[in-house]
């Protein structure tokens, strides 16, 4: 059994202006142990679906209207509010892009880092303090004693976002949801805090799911990989097959508008257009409209999913094989193949 099984999510934001299907069926799975990299542009529902698993979609425009989020077998739609208050930070955590407004700047980074040990572990005085600093320093922050004494704008972007982690990983949960963790950072930093999230992972056999725009990330610490367009994922997989062989067009044009050492072109390849309004979808696929492989029929039908190799799926005309013609089709239509009429 997988650790989350995401079954057919769907979360809708109603607005004036219509109803928004930010998360439009999205299926897919994390065993322990094991890193999926949901990668997509802005607006595509990375960070929608991540906040949806955990329910914290905002309200109240936000409703799940429908699926099932199995952690270790149990579903998390149909737990009550309080129950998820014991489930958030023990079993399933979560690191937020922004680390200035996931901490709150009016308490210290002690007071931050200790409530999840009190809330989940029960611990108080000595214990507490003792397992807070030894959370900071297991992220590698110098000093944690002096450090739970500041407050969030003392410390640099890369030591906040180290704090998040830290307070993520304080239960540890079995799930770790990391939504761009290294978008505030530099090189230097970024490929510090990638190393040291995998070293987590390794210790404690979490299941990760790493959101982000960095392709170059997700070839560095995912073991597939789940592309998403639309409130939907359109290619999954394997990491190494599909960044050798991808199978949907989006995909595709993703990959080659990254930039690479040692690429003489003058300029970078770019996606033409801009993605859907998502509360007035085109009809059929909702990529044709960009694709440099539309044809006719993605104007009028969306396609479905399909399996294309082992482990993998993808959301595609060009992967759906072709119906084979009936055998008597040449007899209705009088073709010559078949006998003569009398």
């Amino acid at each position: 059994m997988p650790v989350l099984d995401v079954r057919d999510l769907r979360t809708h934001l109603i607005t004036r202006w219509g109803t928004v299907k930010a998360v439009d069926g999205v299926s897919f799975t994390v065993d322990e142990g094991e890193t999926l990299g949901l990668v997509g542009e802005s607006g595509s529902g990375k960070s929608m679906t991540c906040l949806s698993i955990l329910r914290l979609a905002p309200r109240p425009a936000a409703r799940i209207v429908g699926g099932e989020v199995r952690l270790d077998g149990d579903d998390l739609l149909r737990k009550t509010g309080r129950e998820m208050q014991r489930i958030r930070g023990k079993k399933i955590a979560m690191i937020l892009q922004d680390p200035m407004s996931s901490l709150n700047p009016v308490f210290s980074i002690g007071m931050q880092v200790k409530e999840p040990l009190a809330m989940h572990h029960g611990l108080r005085g000595r214990a507490l303090f003792s397992r807070a600093v030894d959370l900071l320093a297991s992220v590698g922050i110098s000093s944690p004693a002096d450090r739970l004494l500041a407050f969030p704008h003392q410390l640099s972007g890369g030591m906040r976002q180290r704090v998040v982690g830290a307070m993520a990983i304080s239960a540890p949960p079995r799930v770790l949801i990391a939504d761009e963790p290294t978008t505030s950072l530099d090189v230097t930093i970024q490929a510090q805090y990638l190393r040291l999230l995998k070293e987590l992972q390794q210790r404690h056999r979490l299941a990760m799911i790493f959101v982000t725009h960095n392709l170059g990330i997700v070839a560095r610490v995912c073991d597939r990989v789940a592309v998403m367009y639309a409130g939907r994922i359109v290619e999954a997989g394997p990491v190494e097959q599909i960044f050798r062989a991808p199978a949907h067009p989006y995909t595709k044009a993703l990959l080659e508008s990254v930039p690479r050492l040692g690429d003489t072109r003058e300029w970078l390849t770019a996606i033409d257009g801009q993605p859907p309004d998502l509360a007035a979808l085109p009809p059929g696929c909702a990529f044709a409209p960009r694709c440099t492989s539309v044809m006719e029929r993605c104007r009028v039908d969306a396609p479905p999913e399909v399996i294309v190799g082992e482990g993998r799926t993808s959301r595609c005309w060009l992967s759906v094989a072709p119906s084979p013609p009936r055998r008597d089709a040449g007899l209705a239509l009088g073709s010559s193949d078949g006998p003569p009429r009398a």
